[in-house]
């Protein structure tokens, strides 16, 4: 295995990890979590979770710090977020009228989550 390959798996089993620990702490908050990196024509969402009717959407970004995660959202990415959050509320019963939130949830390398609700906004 390359040192390239060894390094994209470490960011992939590392992320994974991240999107774990922010599932644990949004359901200690009592949501559920519907699916996890779910997939579609658009993109991927990290998680999506449940807070009765409404649908929230998450995007993980993980780092050695808080700050330095929320740099690695950029305005493509938001705008992805929001095509696939598109697509994932045309399976719902209420699709487009569905309640929904866009947040981002950042972990640092200590494995501390802060939860920013809807924090991704397009402008």
């Amino acid at each position: 295995m390359s040192n390239r390959q060894s390094r994209g798996e470490a960011a992939y089993h590392g992320g994974v990890a991240a999107e774990a620990i922010v599932a644990r702490a949004y359901e200690a908050l009592g949501l559920q979590v519907a699916d996890t990196r779910w997939r579609g024509a658009a993109g991927e969402i990290d998680l999506v979770l449940r807070d009765r009717d409404a649908v929230i959407f998450v995007e993980v970004k993980k780092s050695r710090s808080f700050a330095q995660a929320a740099l690695r959202l950029g305005p493509h990415q938001m705008e992805r977020i929001y095509m696939a959050g598109a697509e994932f509320l045309a399976g719902e019963p209420k699709g487009q009228l569905t309640e929904t939130r866009f947040d981002v949830a950042l972990v640092d390398m200590q494995g501390r989550v802060q939860i920013h609700e809807n924090a991704i906004g397009l402008g």
